[in-house]
């Protein structure tokens, strides 16, 4: 198969971000009252826009969170950010070698703009994306899983969805990729297999130095 682009999701993906930002939303639900894991975090949030916190918590307790939740949610998250965050391992290499190869790709994450920016600036990897090829769900105003992000994504960068290629580690985010009509592969580093392959992966990885052997002549 060629590709024409390669979209890759953020948190998790090309920033080690997931262990960080759900060990420390685990915390603040807790604090406030409604017990949560960080497994149950994974679980219930792990590739999902900001809202689906504030959905679940309204749904499963009846309650709303606190005026200010997101704000101070992400001011922790950005502290423990400053702290730990590194990219994945071998996410700078491949995009390198991606530029050095002439490969299209764009980075579409549910998070907010400043989340995704603050992550890539931490750990160097801002200098290998281009402003205009970043993508969050807030520019659409729906998240994964619905195919809104990547489809805005495609259609932006004028390519047909059939011939993007996407790199996802979360269940919704390819649940959103083959809703868009992309081929999918899910990074298996961190989430169970089942639950990618279970979603409709087209395949899986656990190294990204693979993602080079997927993408054949492109043109």
């Amino acid at each position: 198969m060629r590709y024409d682009l390669v979209i890759f999701d953020n948190d998790g993906v090309l920033v080690d971000s997931e262990p960080i930002s759900n060990r420390v939303l685990a915390e603040y639900l807790t604090e406030l009252g409604y017990p949560t894991t960080v497994e149950d975090s994974y679980r219930d949030f792990m590739g999902c826009a900001a809202h689906t916190v504030h959905d679940v918590v309204g749904e499963r307790y009846g309650a709303a969170l606190p005026e200010g939740f997101d704000e101070l949610f992400h001011g922790r998250v950005f502290a423990a950010f400053g702290r730990e965050l590194a990219p994945v391992r071998g996410a700078g290499e491949l995009l390198k070698a991606l530029q050095r190869d002439g490969v299209e790709y764009c980075l579409a994450s549910s998070a907010h703009h400043e989340w995704i920016r603050t992550a890539l600036d931490l750990t160097g990897l801002r200098e290998h994306h281009r402003e205009e090829r970043i993508f969050s769900a807030q520019d659409v105003g729906v998240g994964k899983p619905a195919p809104d992000l990547f489809l805005h994504a495609a259609r932006t960068l004028g390519v047909d969805p059939a011939r993007c290629l996407v790199i996802e580690d979360s269940r919704n985010g390819v649940l959103a990729a083959r809703a868009a009509g992309m081929d999918v592969y899910g990074y298996a580093a961190l989430t169970d297999p089942a639950k990618l392959t279970g979603a409709g992966a087209t395949g899986l990885i656990t190294d990204l130095g693979e993602v080079l052997g997927l993408l054949g002549p492109l043109g």
